[in-house]
């Protein structure tokens, strides 16, 4: 009799396929509802991103201004910041330990000396590397 017990308890193991299709579709659901609120999360974190390299970029030229009396002009431009200008005898340089790193969307950040909003224009254009746009295709500005 323990026998018969043992392989009737065996035989009605596992699963029906009418609750493996149930598992999946509550996994598709929970996937549906997570996965936009993820992906949102990384857009708001390559903007937080470009905001703290904007700041580090507005330090280091901050302080090629203290060295020169002077930011670096349009056609010179961040790279300035990594090597001297061949025109520019105070510079004491590099500002930067790297090279200047492009956005986080892959895309060179935009300079501009003098400034329409301030001293100096520094900016990405964002997701969509046009200007304006909302949400993660808007403009990251150092103004």
């Amino acid at each position: 009799m323990i026998k018969c017990d043992i392989k009737r308890t065996l035989v009605q193991s596992g699963f029906t396929l009418l609750e493996l299709l149930v598992v999946m579709v509550i996994i598709g659901l929970l996937a549906g509802y997570v996965g936009p609120k993820y992906f949102a999360q990384i857009g708001k974190s390559e903007t937080k991103t470009a905001k703290a390299q904007i700041d580090a970029l507005g330090k280091a030229l901050d302080q090629y201004r203290l060295d020169t009396g002077h930011y670096p002009n349009t056609e010179q431009g961040l790279a300035a910041l990594n090597a001297a200008p061949s025109d520019e005898q105070k510079w004491q340089g590099p500002y930067l330990q790297k090279t200047v790193p492009h956005d986080p969307w892959g895309k060179v950040y935009q300079y501009k000396y003098p400034g329409e909003h301030s001293e100096y224009d520094l900016w990405s254009f964002g997701k969509d590397g046009q200007a304006g746009g909302d949400n993660e295709s808007a403009d990251v500005v150092s103004w």
